[in-house]
């Protein structure tokens, strides 16, 4: 089964969605590592981790690797990107690379680093059209899900995501 890693925000738009059975129940494994699951996730929704959610530590050298990059990336980064990746959002990115699979993200600027870094990212549409693809979800579902997410205040970086998630149809 392909391991995608996720960081923060991509758990927080699937909360916001009334997504977490769904995006469980995908054909997929999901990874976070364990320093940004500890202090950002578990205080606010805790038991991913029973329902699926693989909790990993990031080996010494990419824990090196994900601390190099802010110094690296960070002044190259526009603002109007949003806001530039923490230390954890690095630590997503280390594990997906130590893994070798896919990053969960969509924070603009985490994934302008990844894209420089060769780390292939989906982003919470892509998971939204997985949804759909496997029958979890209805195109109709899937945009509910969107305007809950859109309700919640998530700021989502396709303008457009209702126009790819109705080629769906």
């Amino acid at each position: 089964m392909r391991l995608l890693i996720s960081d923060a925000n991509i758990l927080i738009d699937m909360e916001s969605g009334a997504l977490m059975d769904k995006l469980f129940a995908l054909p997929m494994q999901f990874g976070i590592p364990d320093l940004l699951y500890y202090e950002e996730i578990e205080p606010g929704t805790p038991g991913l981790d029973d329902l699926g959610l693989q909790v990993m530590e990031v080996d010494g050298g990419w824990v090196n690797y994900a601390q190099s990059l802010p110094a690296q990336y960070n002044h190259t980064l526009p603002a109007k990107n949003g806001p530039k990746p923490t230390h954890n959002d690095y630590l997503a990115l280390a594990l997906a690379k130590q893994e070798e699979c896919t990053l969960l993200t969509g924070d603009t600027n985490l994934r302008v680093v990844a894209g420089k870094e060769k780390v292939t990212v989906m982003g919470t549409i892509g998971l939204l059209c997985a949804m759909v693809e496997n029958q979890l979800l209805t195109v109709d579902e899937a945009i509910a899900a969107l305007n809950r997410m859109k309700e919640g205040k998530r700021r989502l970086p396709w303008p457009d995501a209702e126009k790819i998630l109705n080629k769906l149809r």
